[in-house]
Parts: structure tokens; C-alpha cells; sequence
């Protein structure tokens, strides 16, 4: 398989709230969009963390989820990112040790530029192993 990089299959297409997001409007924004993550970003797009529907999951079980709770309690912190120019082989071979479905993608001047999710990979999969018709 020839080297793909992260930048021709992730998503620019982010959904971000900040650490002073309610749980609620987070949650509210994953439904509207029927997306499986949002993006926690500070003013200047630099990325402070990201929070799931895995997530949430967690939140509901814990029976906690209070009104006026913020992502910052939720939010996953120690985020494993990828840059544009990372390969693809690199970045499954990070989701799949790690057993996690999204990595944002950030730059060191423009902050989070995008998302790589499992659905990309196994996408750009489908699409690879197809034969070529002569």
C-alpha cells in the first residue's frame, strides 16, 4: 500500500466548544451534527482536549451530569494528535495501540486543522482494495 498522508482523508470540517462549554450544549452540538466527537479548543485554536460519545457514555453511567457542568470536567486532556504531513500507517498504527477512534490533526501555527477518525481509515480502505478494471 503506497503512503497516504493524514491530510488527504481528514475531515477540516470541526466541530469545537471551548472548557467553559456545558455538557449539555456539547452533547446537543454531537446530535445536531451527528458527529461523534467535538474538538476543545482554547481562543487562539490550540487545542486543550476532545470529548466523545464514548465519553458521554461515561457521563451517564457515573449518573452525574449536573446543569451547569463544563467539558473541562469531562474532557479528555492528554489528546495523542497527528500532523497533515503524518502517514496514514503511522497514525492507524497510533489509534489501534491506543484504542481510541479520533485523532485531531494540528498544526503549530494554525492549531487544530482537523480530525482523523476510524471511519476515514476504513473508508480510504474500501476504496484501496478495490481492483482496477483494465
Amino acid at each position: 500500500m503506497e503512503d497516504i498522508f493524514v491530510a488527504r482523508l481528514m475531515s477540516s470540517s470541526l466541530h469545537t466548544v471551548t472548557t467553559d462549554t456545558l455538557v449539555e450544549d456539547a452533547a446537543q452540538l454531537i446530535l445536531d451534527n451527528n458527529i461523534s466527537s467535538v474538538l476543545v479548543v482554547d481562543e487562539d485554536n490550540q487545542l486543550d482536549g476532545i470529548l466523545t460519545t464514548t465519553d458521554f457514555v461515561r457521563i451517564v453511567a457515573k449518573s452525574q451530569p449536573k446543569a451547569q457542568t463544563t467539558v473541562q470536567k469531562y474532557m479528555t486532556t492528554d489528546v495523542i494528535t497527528a500532523n497533515a504531513q503524518d502517514s496514514i500507517i503511522d497514525v492507524a498504527e497510533q489509534m489501534t495501540e491506543h484504542g481510541f477512534h479520533h485523532m485531531p490533526v494540528v498544526d503549530d501555527d494554525e492549531g487544530v486543522i482537523g480530525i482523523i477518525a476510524t471511519s476515514d481509515l476504513t473508508a480510504y480502505l474500501s476504496r484501496a482494495d478495490q481492483p482496477t478494471v483494465a
